[in-house]
């Protein structure tokens, strides 16, 4: 399954091919996921990495932190929890944007 590590400030002009080269130095990357905004298919500039380990993704965290991808410091640190929806409806507040 891996562990997820959440991106952010990733430039529109980086792929997801980049994205995986980069997190590789940290160990296995199992995917890449680049998020798109359902109403206009735009990038939102933030996506998902997860590793094979909890220890390659926290080399992941520490190496990657304020890394140039692109043209841009990308922000590296660990993916929110999946029950985002569950906790909005509790009126727990959720962050919308990346």
């Amino acid at each position: 399954m891996g562990i997820e590590i959440y991106v952010g400030q990733i430039s529109g002009h980086v792929t997801e091919a980049e994205v995986r080269n980069l997190f590789s130095v940290a160990g296995t990357v199992t995917s890449v996921h680049l998020v798109i905004d359902p109403a206009s298919r735009e990038f939102r500039g933030c996506g998902y990495v997860r590793m094979s380990t909890e220890e390659e993704a926290e080399e992941a965290l520490t190496l990657l932190n304020g890394a140039l991808l692109g043209d841009r410091q990308i922000v590296v640190k660990a993916a929110p929890p999946k029950n985002i929806k569950k906790q909005e409806k509790r009126g727990t507040p959720c962050r919308k944007t990346c």
